[in-house]
């Protein structure tokens, strides 16, 4: 396991205040029934902080047409919708809902170029309510190969103000590498063609990379 590389800055942050916090609470409070409580809590969440950024290592599934889970999580949205943004046509959606302890790394689904890349500013609706995929903040991106193509989308939620993606119109990205990350809890949206196969149903906990959510081509 390492650590997200955009973790380092607020984890030292984070730790920074943490020390300050112990100190200040080990000279200015000497009931231990409420300092040690108050230790307790911050060693938690300095702890939870770096538990938070880790990338873990994880077995990349090997097949031809195969799609893999873009971040871990729960299946919660698995139906055929209208996407409007870019490939304008009838899809399958499968939607993975994050908490705050799954892994919150992204990791690209297929293998394949970058067709579509765009942010787009938003509210920060509760990220399992169905308006949220539309009115969050959240980016889209798409990438194709000669299996198919894949569009998805990293919502913000009500907690979450960070959204990092790796993606580059023109670039390549590989499946089962970094893509970017959503901080604090989110969904990622899937977008795919109404041939492929979906490995997943409603439910289901997933993990990024190694979960395959569908094959492309059908069976």
């Amino acid at each position: 396991m390492t650590i997200h590389r955009g973790g380092w800055r607020i984890i030292s942050a984070i730790w920074a205040v943490s020390i300050l916090l112990i100190y200040l609470i080990q000279h200015f409070i000497d009931c231990r029934f409420v300092s040690y409580p108050l230790f307790a809590l911050i060693f938690f969440f300095m702890g939870f902080v770096i538990f938070f950024f880790r990338v873990p290592s994880r077995r990349i599934p090997d097949g031809e047409g195969l799609v893999t889970a873009v971040a871990d999580g729960e299946i919660v949205v698995l139906d055929r919708v209208f996407e409007p943004e870019f490939l304008k046509r009838d899809c399958m959606q499968v939607s993975i809902y994050m908490d705050f302890f799954n892994v919150h790394v992204n990791f690209w689904p297929i293998s394949g170029k970058v067709t579509y890349y765009r942010y787009h500013p938003g509210k920060y609706f509760l990220a399992f309510l169905p308006k949220a995929s539309e009115l969050n903040e959240h980016t889209s991106v798409c990438v194709e190969n000669e299996a198919g193509e894949v569009f998805f989308k990293q919502l913000a939620g009500t907690f979450c103000r960070r959204i990092e993606c790796y993606a580059e119109v023109g670039k390549d990205g590989v499946r089962g590498k970094q893509c970017g990350i959503i901080k604090f809890g989110s969904r990622i949206d899937m977008y795919l063609p109404l041939d492929a196969d979906i490995r997943v149903k409603l439910g289901d906990e997933v993990r990024a990379c190694e979960t395959v959510i569908a094959h492309l081509g059908g069976k």
